[in-house]
């Protein structure tokens, strides 16, 4: 059994996760902790926990999903897992002046790993599987636990809608492609997005247009 705690963060309203089991290990999930009660409450949540963080992964390279990466390299000394092909993009002061013409301060920790379609992120009893779902960035990726049935899908599909591919490196038809091997997962796999609420595999079958 998995302990899923969500944090909304940044202007952005971004989804960052705590994903731990019974052993305490634990696998951070875009950080994208901008403000400092946004760190404080991450931190705070794992050491009140006492849980040990083992991986600070990345579903992609955008900066609204790894704001935090920082704190988490400073606090617990995890360097961020990214994408391969989203490597460019972990020069966080580059993206923020590019995308929205401001500067940004803080330190970028560096990449500890690149992430590839046939790594696995192990934490205690469990590990999260990669699938590779490009569109939104060239390397977004789906993190899936198959014994929990849990996706943990990034900017690629939200609850009744899908990511942005108008961006620099978007695809809509590789956003096509990805939607098909989302479509594959068990139907009662729930869905935690890079924005917006929790939802399940049928329920985007049944009511989400892109997914037809």
């Amino acid at each position: 059994m998995i302990e899923i705690k969500h944090f909304v963060c940044n202007p952005l309203q971004e989804n960052t996760y705590v994903v731990s089991d019974a052993t305490g290990e634990a696998v951070i999930i875009d950080c994208g902790a901008q403000f400092d009660d946004e760190r404080t409450a991450i931190v705070n949540y794992i050491r009140e926990n006492r849980l040990k963080p083992v991986h600070l992964i990345s579903t992609h390279g955008h900066f609204d999903h790894n704001f935090g990466n920082d704190t988490i390299w400073r606090e617990f000394g995890l360097k961020p897992e990214v994408p391969a092909a989203d490597e460019h993009m972990m020069d966080l002061r580059q993206q923020v002046r590019q995308m929205m013409g401001v500067s940004y301060g803080r330190e970028v920790p560096p990449v500890g790993r690149l992430l590839t379609d046939s790594d696995t992120i192990a934490f205690g009893t469990h590990r999260l599987t990669i699938i590779p779902t490009p569109g939104h960035t060239p390397g977004s990726v789906t993190f899936y636990c198959e014994e929990e049935s849990v996706a943990f899908t990034g900017d690629t599909l939200f609850r009744m809608s899908i990511g942005r591919t108008d961006f620099e490196g978007g695809s809509w038809t590789e956003m096509q492609q990805s939607l098909r091997r989302l479509v594959l997962l068990p139907a009662d796999t729930k869905v935690y997005s890079g924005h917006g609420p929790m939802t399940t595999i049928a329920d985007e079958l049944r009511y989400n247009p892109y997914m037809h």
